[in-house]
């Protein structure tokens, strides 16, 4: 039972046949009155429910592209620079090649003038170090024809007390030299044999 707005009281029927689509209602005023209204109802067996479908859109993935970063002048001397140590490095090796070929001479005899393993003096040892690597130095005085350094590597020139003596540096402050008679050639200290200047082919 429904009670309407109206003051009328609704009753509705659902047949026990499903199949069956017509729904009865009765309606009878409050007051009693023995006049009854039949109102039949009838509905479509089915019924279409629609749903509204919300429009998506889809976009392709945008396309990465690479950008290549064109060179600049600060990178080209870069590359100069890279190009400039790595022939330093070259140079550092070579250098001590000459250092591995001055410990060969450690223990041969010191000979005024000499410039042979059988005996040579400080600056015939140091230009025959620098032959057997193929380079060609002065036999006196070599360090005119090279660059004066404050940063020595192993293989460069070890000038000492204005050019009275000379050497090959070996590094760690340690230099190899024909020293004199009784001592010969030998591994020894660069302080140990007064001030010193380094001068390097590099």
């Amino acid at each position: 039972m429904i009670a309407a707005a109206s003051g009328l009281i609704l009753s509705i029927g659902l047949p026990a046949n499903a199949a069956d689509t017509t729904v009865g209602l009765s309606a009878s005023a409050e007051s009693g009155s023995s006049q009854a209204a039949q109102l039949a109802v009838t509905a479509a067996p089915t019924a279409t429910v629609t749903f509204e479908r919300t429009a998506v859109t889809t976009k392709a993935a945008p396309k990465v592209e690479t950008v290549r970063v064109q060179s600049t002048e600060s990178e080209s001397a870069t590359g100069a620079a890279k190009s400039a140590k790595l022939a330093d490095a070259a140079a550092s090796v070579a250098a001590s090649g000459l250092a591995a070929i001055a410990y060969t001479g450690i223990g041969h005899p010191y000979v005024w003038g000499g410039s042979t393993p059988n005996g040579w003096d400080c600056s015939g040892f140091t230009q025959w170090v620098y032959a057997q690597a193929g380079i060609s130095i002065p036999r006196t005085n070599a360090w005119n024809a090279m660059t004066p350094t404050s940063t020595p590597a192993p293989g460069d020139l070890v000038m000492q007390n204005g050019g009275a003596h000379v050497g090959i540096y070996v590094g760690n402050g340690m230099m190899i030299s024909a020293l004199n008679p009784s001592q010969g050639t030998l591994l020894h200290a660069v302080s140990a044999t007064g001030s010193a200047a380094y001068f390097t082919l590099r």
